[in-house]
């Protein structure tokens, strides 16, 4: 059960397809989601008096362990066996609040460590994924990590597309900056996003420089235009329950090309501030301002105005504040954050009750990402049972959650402690995604997308993560899973079954195990059947049957509909 409820009934939606139980689900999987329901009452009695013995407050039912999993598979990078223990022992909202408390090693300081800040590593981007991989499968504060994965996909670099030395270096400092703010204030993110040096170079306005009149140019509008349509507001006016607000019955503009142009003026005169490039030192530094190259006039933009004369500080400040305060922030946030955490389609009301509180926290302050998370997880639409059975909602799971799943559920180690698993967007031969090397500003998926031509589009829903998923991505996915299940990566990164092995001869207490840690007990009766059935065609006479139940136990169940699609 929940530890809260909502009264608000779940929108009533087409319904839409779930596949079967075959190999190519990811084509046709439906996504759910639900808001349960409760309810309270008092009374008062006019008896004589006499002693009244207060009826107890009833005790919250206690955590079963698929909940606790199932909010594992909302919360961090996958469930274990002590981490689901920790959260029925804890309960949901104390182990939230004990997350965000949880030590983490900077990515900059452990590639400093393991020397991938030196010359030779100066003009590529190796030991950027080493990094990433050891945080988001090993660093105890795993809420941290799943919130700062989700603002990646919202405040987007690609480590190829940083143009300046030592990619890595610039990769690690931006994760950094998100991962440092992800349970902290949006304000303050948003301002060090701003001054980092790898959002400048990806985004075109590093050394942007203020309009010159007898050439014609004028600043670079690329960062003006991305943080007010990607990063904070969108292209429409919403609600706030993030519904678009319509004139005539078409959708209302949040800016215009106007306000882009004036907004740009702001992030011109940007520059490192240093032109030492012996050390990668600079790249993690705020960028600075170039009263040479900076424009000083006046700029009027979503109905504010930076005064001409302002410095560089003032007027930045008085933009990002402008963009902070603007009634499209909470919905636009709020339905993101939901999307890459629990669900690709919240219903309005849900949307509704987190923008709320990333308005309020409760205590009058705007922009609180840890109360923003705690209510998007807490929610009903987020642990009530009803989203099981639903057919409006849940998400895809994305591929290198998928991995990382793996993972952690089966305590898999690197023996050399540099967690080479590399690079993973390949389409063919890997998972088609891979964390921090998006192409472009727009991430790997969009929020908004749905798979033309299906169930999904017929239902008016979206599926952002089905905008990376086609027939060579789903065999390449399976293909990748079955030799790391078997084998590991690299000769180095390898999971420890022994927990598996030890009941690998009991089919059903296997099939069980794996499917508490990897769906929070999700598969169906019929899958779990099949299952066995593969598992017990390995008799347990034969050579390393034990190993070879296990792998099996494994692969079909991370190919299986309900896990792919995490509800």
């Amino acid at each position: 059960m929940s530890e809260t409820q909502c009264d608000v009934a779940p929108p009533v939606t087409p319904a839409d397809e779930n596949g079967g139980a075959n190999w190519s689900v990811l084509a046709t999987a439906g996504l759910l989601a639900a808001c349960g329901g409760s309810g309270s009452g008092s009374g008062t009695s006019s008896a004589p008096p006499t002693t009244v013995t207060p009826t107890p407050t009833p005790a919250a039912p206690a955590i079963t362990a698929a909940q606790a999993s199932r909010f594992l598979q909302q919360a961090t990078f996958g469930a274990t066996t002590a981490e689901i223990a920790r959260v029925q022992t804890l309960g949901f909202n104390a182990w939230i609040t004990d997350q965000a408390s949880q030590p983490r090693t900077a990515h900059w300081d452990w590639l400093v460590a393991n020397n991938y800040a030196g010359t030779a590593t100066m003009n590529n981007a190796t030991g950027f994924d080493n990094s990433m991989w050891r945080q988001i499968i090993t660093e105890p504060g795993q809420l941290r990590q799943r919130v700062g994965m989700a603002l990646s996909e919202i405040m987007v670099i690609g480590v190829d597309g940083v143009n300046l030395s030592w990619r890595q270096m610039n990769g690690g400092a931006w994760l950094d900056v998100l991962l440092d703010n992800a349970l902290g204030n949006f304000r303050t993110l948003m301002e060090r996003v701003t001054y980092l040096p790898a959002m400048a170079s990806f985004l075109t306005y590093l050394g942007n420089r203020r309009a010159n009149a007898t050439t014609g140019s004028q600043p670079d509008e690329n960062y003006a235009r991305e943080l007010m349509q990607l990063f904070t507001l969108g292209l429409y006016r919403l609600n706030a329950d993030g519904t678009l607000q319509l004139a005539n019955g078409q959708p209302i503009e949040t800016y215009t090309q106007t306000d882009v142009t004036q907004l740009a003026r702001v992030f011109t005169g940007l520059v490192l501030d240093s032109t030492d490039n012996t050390t990668p030192d600079r790249y993690r530094r705020p960028l600075i301002f170039n009263n040479g190259i900076r424009e000083t006039g006046a700029s009027t933009f979503l109905g504010a105005t930076v005064p001409a004369g302002s410095d560089g500080p003032t007027a930045l400040r008085i933009a990002l504040d402008t963009i902070f305060g603007h009634p499209n922030l909470p919905p636009f946030i709020a339905r993101q954050l939901i999307q890459r955490l629990v669900t690709s389609n919240p219903s309005p009301a849900y949307v509704g009750r987190v923008a709320a509180v990333f308005s309020d926290n409760g205590q009058g302050v705007r922009g609180d990402l840890l109360a923003t998370v705690r209510a998007i997880l807490l929610d009903s639409e987020a642990r009530g049972d009803a989203t099981l059975t639903s057919t409006s909602g849940g998400k895809l799971r994305e591929p290198v959650i998928r991995l990382a799943n793996w993972a952690r559920a089966f305590g898999a180690t690197s023996a050399g402690g540099l967690w080479p698993i590399g690079d993973t967007s390949s389409t063919t031969t890997r998972l088609g995604q891979s964390y921090g090397r998006s192409g472009s500003v727009f991430n790997f998926f969009r929020p908004g997308y749905t798979p033309p031509n299906t169930a999904i589009a017929n239902a008016n829903l979206v599926a952002p993560e089905f905008q990376i998923t086609n027939d060579v991505t789903v065999v390449a996915y399976v293909n990748y899973m079955q030799a790391t299940i078997q084998n590991g990566i690299a000769s180095d990164v390898r999971a420890d079954y022994s927990p598996l092995t030890a009941i690998a001869g009991d089919s059903a207490a296997l099939v069980d195990q794996v499917n508490l840690l990897l769906t929070a007990n999700q598969l169906s009766a019929a899958t779990v059947a099949a299952i066995r059935a593969a598992v017990d065609s390995i008799a347990t006479t034969a050579t390393n049957a034990a190993q070879n139940r296990v792998y099996t136990a494994i692969l079909l169940t991370m190919a299986a509909p309900e896990y792919l699609v995490q509800r």
